[in-house]
C-alpha cells in the first residue's frame, strides 16, 4: 500500500525568502505599549527623495498619516533612498494597521509626483521595538541625526528633512521650527506615556551627536 504523502507540513514547504532580503519574514513583535523604530528601503533606479520638492510632498503625506486610529508618527527621517520612522499606537494592531497605511500612503503619493506606477519599495518594513529608555534614546539620536550619520554635511543646525525641528529633546534645550515656516507640522503628539519623559535621564541629544547604527534586530517567532 502506497502512503498517503498529500497534505499536512513537508520540510521546505511554504514561501521562499527573496534572493537579498534582510528583512525577517518572521511574527513581528508586540510592542506592548513601547515605540518601534520603523525602516523601509525603495527599489533601485527610482529617484532621490533628499531634494525640496520631494520632502515637501513627502511632509504633506506625513501630515496626512500621523494620527490616525489610535497610531502615532512621532518622528521621522528622510535619505535619498530609504526612511526612518518612530512610531507607536494604542496596541499593536494599531501599530502594525497605522504603519502600513502609512507606507501604503507614502508609496501612492510618491508615484503620482513621479508621475509612473509599479513598485516603490524593495521589501517589506523592518520594525523594532525599542524595550527601555536607553534603546528610545538611541533611535532618536539615530533618526533625526541620520544625515549625519551617513556623512552628509548640513546647511542648517538640524536636518530638516526630518522631524528634527520639532524636537524637544536637544541640548542645549531648544526648538528649531523657524527653520520651516509656514509647514505644517507633519508629526503627532506622542501618547501621554512616561518614557517620553524618562528617557531625558539618558542625557538630551546635541545637534551635532553622529549615532552608531542600531544594531542587529532580534527576531520573535
Amino acid at each position: 500500500m502506497v502512503k498517503n504523502t498529500w497534505g499536512g507540513r513537508r520540510p521546505g514547504a511554504g514561501a521562499k525568502p527573496k534572493p537579498g532580503s534582510g528583512v525577517s519574514h518572521l511574527q513581528r513583535e508586540d510592542p506592548r505599549g513601547r515605540p518601534v523604530l520603523v525602516t523601509i528601503r525603495l527599489r533601485a533606479g527610482l529617484p532621490r527623495l533628499r531634494n525640496k520638492a520631494t520632502c515637501e510632498h513627502l511632509r504633506d503625506l506625513f501630515a496626512k498619516s500621523c494620527d490616525r486610529l489610535g497610531f502615532r508618527l512621532c518622528h521621522y527621517s528622510v535619505q535619498n533612498d530609504h526612511l526612518h520612522f518612530i512610531v507607536e499606537g494604542e496596541d499593536g494592531v494599531a501599530v502594525s494597521r497605522g504603519t502600513q497605511g502609512m507606507l501604503i500612503r507614502i508609496a501612492r503619493g510618491l508615484n503620482r509626483f513621479w508621475g509612473r506606477r509599479g513598485k516603490v519599495y524593495s521589501d517589506r518594513y523592518d520594525d523594532r521595538v525599542l524595550r527601555t529608555d536607553a534603546q528610545l534614546r538611541h533611535a532618536l539620536a539615530f533618526v533625526l541625526n541620520n544625515a549625519r550619520r551617513h556623512g552628509l554635511k548640513l546647511p542648517w543646525p538640524v536636518d530638516i528633512h526630518s522631524s528634527a525641528p520639532w524636537f524637544d529633546g536637544w541640548r542645549p534645550h531648544r526648538r528649531y521650527d523657524h527653520l520651516v515656516p509656514g509647514v505644517t507640522k507633519p508629526i503627532a503628539a506622542p501618547l501621554p506615556r512616561e518614557h517620553w519623559k524618562t528617557w531625558k535621564l539618558h542625557k538630551r541629544i546635541s545637534p551635532d551627536e553622529i549615532p552608531d547604527p542600531m544594531g542587529p534586530r532580534v527576531s520573535h517567532p
